[in-house]
């Protein structure tokens, strides 16, 4: 039987990092990074491999009501907020996910900041990258599952993004259990480890993902973040 909340781990997320995703981890532009921040990002990459712990744990949740900015999902899981209702809307199903890389490389990154700041912000960069490396391979996921339906799946959106308050993040703790993947929230409502993320995904026949969150995004003329 198959559980409601897959669980991914190193086993399944191939995760093979390069120097140029580490420069892109720090918002560096790969073509005009200086031979010193390319040396150091090609330097920590066996470190970093050695540091990660790749896991996600997501599910899918069938799309009860939808009003004005309020989603409400199975299990009385709702979000509320303008990213997610553009986010979601047209979807049937919403799939919910937290990702992570574990918190070693996060405290490693802490211990050698103030002897080798440089090489700090490369291994740190390398978490970046990873983060995103895994949630890709989430979303590509619940895409598949999506397409094995003959059904679309829409953009990607975050608790915490511009037109969705970061309070929301609560609502994705309950809906899944982080805890079998190390994950926790603060007071805040912050993750930790702090490298990482959650998201959602409407799915639905008529979705589909040609808009990102940053397209709504009140910075996206300035951000080095931005997801193109």
């Amino acid at each position: 039987m198959k559980s409601r909340y897959p669980i991914l781990g190193a086993e399944d997320i191939a995760l093979t990092l390069e120097a140029v995703h580490v420069l892109e981890g720090q918002g560096i532009d790969p073509h005009r990074a200086g031979p010193n921040l390319v040396a150091a990002a090609g330097g920590v990459l066996e470190e970093a491999q050695g540091l990660i712990d790749p896991a996600a744990v997501y599910t899918i949740l069938e799309v009860r009501d939808f009003h004005h900015q309020t989603i409400v999902l199975d299990d009385e899981v709702t979000f509320q907020g303008p990213l997610p209702a553009r986010a979601l809307a047209g979807s049937r199903e919403v799939a919910l996910a937290v990702c992570t890389i574990g918190a070693s490389l996060e405290t490693r990154t802490k211990e050698m900041f103030s002897g080798d700041p440089v090489r700090a912000l490369a291994l740190d960069g390398a978490g970046i990258a990873a983060l995103r490396t895994i949630s890709e391979h989430v979303v590509a996921r619940v895409r598949a599952k999506a397409s094995k339906k003959g059904w679309g799946s829409g953009m990607r959106a975050q608790p915490g993004q511009e037109g969705w308050p970061i309070e929301q993040q609560g609502v994705m703790f309950k809906a899944l259990p982080t805890h079998e993947i190390g994950v926790k929230l603060s007071d805040g409502g912050l993750m930790i480890p702090q490298k990482s993320v959650s998201l959602v995904v409407g799915l639905g026949p008529d979705m589909r993902p040609d808009r990102v969150a940053c397209d709504f995004c009140s910075k996206r003329g300035r951000c080095a973040w931005r997801i193109q």
